[in-house]
C-alpha cells in the first residue's frame, strides 16, 4: 500500500461517514488535508474513522482508505497496516452483509459445522469466526450489514441461518437465587437501558459514598478488601489504584477492558449488556480516586449490544449531571467514551489495548515502564476489566471488612465463572472464592444426557484440561496455582464422556498461530509450528516418530513461554501440554 492509494477516491457514502465522524473537512483540497500537529493529534480517531466506513459501506475499499490517510495525515501504508490488522475489517473487499460463524471450541461441538455447510452453498457472503462471546447460546453467528452496523443472533440452526434479523439478544440468563448474588443481582430484573430503574436499584449510591470517602479512603478501603484483579493476573487493586493517583502530572486516564476475547469467556458481556450504568459508575469513581481526567470503554467488536447500551448509558449519565463537569456537584470533572475494538484478541493485553485506542496495530509494549507510569498517550493510566470494577462497587458499597469476609483470605470476594459445553445449564454463574469445581459444575445441571465427564478446561482456551480428580479443588488463587491450573478469565467449559479432544486441540492451536500479533520470533513462529504438529499427528503424517512430534511441541512449549513479549505466546501451550499430560481421548500420547 504506497501513495497511489491516493489515487482512488471515496464514493459520497464513505466520504460522508468520515465527516460526520472527522467533521467538515475544512482546510482540504481534495489531494492535501492542511492541519498539521491538530490533524495528526486526531490519529486515535483511526479505528473509529475505518469502522464508520465499514458500517456504512460493509467494507473499506482503496478509496475510503485513502481518504481516511488524508483527513488523519497519516501516511497510507500505515493506514493499511492498521486496517489489515484488525480482522472485522474487510479491507478493499465487495460490501454488503457478512454473517461471521463462530467455529471456536464450544460453537464447533454444538452445530457450527452444520451451519457452515448451510451457508457454503447459500450464496451469501460468510466466514469462520473465533470465539464471539455467546459461548452459552453455541452455536452463536455474528453478522454485519451495511447501514446497520453488527448484530448477534444465538443459537441458530441450519434452517434459520441464512435469514438473518438484526435485532438485539436479550441478557444472558442467571440461573441463581438473585438474593445471594452481588454482581449479577441486577441482571434481567431491571431495565438496563433505564438509568432511573439504576437509580432505584441502589445505583450511584456507591459513588455517593466514594465521594463522602474522598481518594484517599477509596483506595484504603480497595487496601483493606484484599481485592485481587478478575482478568487472570490477580494483581492488588488497590495497588493499582494507588500508582495511578500518585502518579506525576496533571493528565491521568483510566480504562475498562471490555475486549473479553477469551474463547468460553462471557462473563463481562452479560455485566455490560446486561448493567452499563454500574460499568460507568465503577469507572467514575476510578476516575474520581486515582485523579483522571477521561476514561475509556473498550469493548470488543463483536459485542455490538454492549457497545450500544454504554455508549447511551454515557449520554444519559452526563444529561444527569453524572459525567463531565463538575460530577454530582462533587467538584471534579470525568469524561467517559466508548472504543470498539475490531477483532483482535491480543488487544485483550493491555498494552496492546492502549496502541489500538491510539490508533496503532494492537502490538504488545515491553514493560516496564509500567502503565501506571507510560499507559495510553504516554501518560499514567489505570486498566482495569469489567468484572473487577464492578467488584470494587462492592467493596466501597458494602465496606472492606463484609467483601473480605467472603471467600478466602487470599481469594476474597465473589468470581464470575463461565460455564459451556456439555453441561445442562450454560451461562455465568456468581459464588464465593473456595467454592469447589465440582459445585460449580453441579450448579450448572451437571453433564448433559447424563453422560461421564471426559475433561474440563478451565481458564479459557490460554488455561489448562483438568479431569474428574479436579472436581474437588477449590477455585481460588492460590489453590489453582498449587494445582498447576489456572482462574484466567473465569472459563469453565466441559467435555462429556464421548468427546474426540484431538479437533478440540487443533482448533485451539490455529486459534493462537491466528491470533498471535506476529510482533516477536517464538510466539509467531512457535505458535504456527504448534498447529502444524498438532495437524500432523492427526493425520498420523509425523516427521519421525510420534514421540519425537511431542518433543517438539514440548520445546516448541518451553519456548514460547519463555521467551514470548505477552500473555498469548507464554500461553498458547498451556491447553495442548495439559490435554496430553492427561492422555485425553484423541491427544496425541
Amino acid at each position: 500500500m504506497d501513495l497511489r492509494a491516493l489515487l482512488d477516491r471515496p464514493t459520497d457514502t464513505e466520504r460522508e461517514a468520515v465527516d460526520h465522524l472527522l467533521g467538515p473537512a475544512e482546510g482540504f483540497n481534495g489531494r492535501v488535508a492542511y492541519g498539521g500537529h491538530e490533524a495528526r493529534a486526531q490519529r486515535q480517531m483511526l479505528l473509529p474513522a475505518l469502522h464508520a466506513c465499514q458500517d456504512a459501506t460493509g467494507s473499506v475499499s482503496r478509496g475510503a482508505l485513502g481518504y481516511i490517510s488524508e483527513r488523519l495525515t497519516i501516511p497510507p501504508a500505515e493506514v493499511y497496516g492498521v486496517a489489515t490488522f484488525y480482522s472485522l475489517f474487510k479491507v478493499d473487499q465487495p460490501g454488503g452483509t457478512t454473517i461471521h460463524v463462530c467455529d471456536d471450541i464450544v460453537c464447533s461441538q454444538y452445530g457450527a459445522e452444520g451451519l457452515m455447510q448451510t451457508l457454503e452453498g447459500s450464496g451469501l457472503s460468510w466466514e469462520a469466526s473465533p470465539c464471539l462471546g455467546q459461548c452459552e447460546r453455541a452455536p452463536a453467528v455474528m453478522f454485519h450489514q451495511p447501514g446497520q452496523g453488527y448484530g448477534n443472533a444465538a443459537p441458530v440452526d441450519p434452517d434459520t441461518v441464512g435469514n438473518v434479523i438484526f435485532d438485539e439478544l436479550p441478557p444472558g440468563v442467571v440461573h441463581q437465587d438473585p438474593s445471594q448474588l452481588r454482581l449479577l443481582r441486577r441482571i434481567g430484573r431491571i431495565d438496563p437501558t433505564s438509568l432511573e430503574a439504576y437509580r432505584e436499584s441502589g445505583g450511584y449510591q456507591t459513588l455517593t459514598r466514594a465521594i463522602k470517602l474522598g481518594p484517599e479512603g477509596v483506595i484504603a478501603a480497595l487496601n483493606e478488601s484484599g481485592l485481587k484483579g478478575r482478568g487472570g493476573a490477580a494483581f492488588p487493586i488497590g495497588v493499582k489504584w494507588r500508582g495511578v493517583a500518585d502518579a506525576p502530572g496533571p493528565v491521568k486516564y483510566v480504562i475498562a477492558n471490555g475486549d473479553e476475547s477469551e474463547p468460553g469467556t462471557f462473563k463481562d458481556r452479560l455485566l455490560m449488556e446486561g448493567d452499563p450504568f454500574a460499568v460507568i459508575e465503577a469507572m467514575t469513581i476510578f476516575g474520581f480516586a486515582t485523579g483522571s481526567i477521561r476514561g475509556y470503554i473498550y469493548v470488543r467488536g463483536e459485542y455490538p449490544t454492549a457497545e450500544k447500551r454504554l455508549r447511551d448509558a454515557i449520554v444519559m449519565a452526563a444529561k444527569s449531571g453524572l459525567l463531565g463537569t463538575d460530577v454530582a456537584g462533587a467538584g471534579f470533572d470525568f469524561d467517559l467514551e466508548v472504543r470498539r475494538g475490531a477483532g483482535a484478541y491480543i488487544c485483550g493485553e493491555e498494552t496492546a489495548l492502549f496502541a489500538s485506542i491510539e490508533g496503532y496495530r494492537g502490538e504488545p509494549r515491553q514493560k516496564p515502564p509500567f502503565p501506571i507510569v507510560h499507559g495510553v498517550f504516554g501518560k499514567p493510566t489505570g486498566i482495569n476489566n469489567i468484572e473487577t470494577l464492578l467488584a470494587a462497587l462492592e467493596v466501597i458499597s458494602n465496606g472492606p471488612g463484609q467483601f473480605a469476609r467472603t471467600g478466602t483470605e487470599q481469594s476474597t470476594g465473589t468470581k464470575l465463572f463461565c460455564v459451556s459445553g456439555a453441561v445442562e445449564k450454560p451461562g455465568v454463574f456468581e459464588v464465593p472464592f473456595g467454592t469447589t469445581l465440582g459445585e460449580i459444575l453441579a450448579l450448572a445441571g451437571g453433564v448433559g444426557g447424563g453422560r461421564g465427564l471426559g475433561a474440563i478446561l478451565l481458564g479459557g482456551a490460554a488455561g489448562v484440561f483438568v479431569d474428574s480428580s479436579s472436581l474437588e479443588m477449590p477455585l481460588t488463587f492460590e489453590d489453582t496455582r498449587e494445582a498447576g491450573a489456572t482462574l484466567g478469565s473465569g472459563a469453565v467449559i466441559v467435555f462429556d464422556e464421548n468427546c474426540d479432544f484431538g479437533p478440540v486441540l487443533r482448533r485451539i492451536a490455529r486459534f493462537f498461530s491466528e491470533e498471535s500479533c506476529g510482533q516477536c520470533v517464538p510466539c509467531r513462529i512457535g505458535t504456527v509450528r504448534q498447529s502444524e504438529s498438532l495437524a500432523r499427528l492427526g493425520a498420523g503424517e509425523t516427521l519421525g516418530t510420534v514421540a519425537d512430534e511431542l518433543d517438539r511441541l514440548d520445546d516448541l512449549a518451553r519456548v514460547m513461554t519463555d521467551a514470548s513479549i505477552c500473555g498469548l505466546g507464554q500461553t498458547a501451550s498451556s491447553a495442548i501440554q495439559s490435554a496430553i499430560r492427561l492422555q485425553l481421548r484423541g491427544a496425541p500420547a
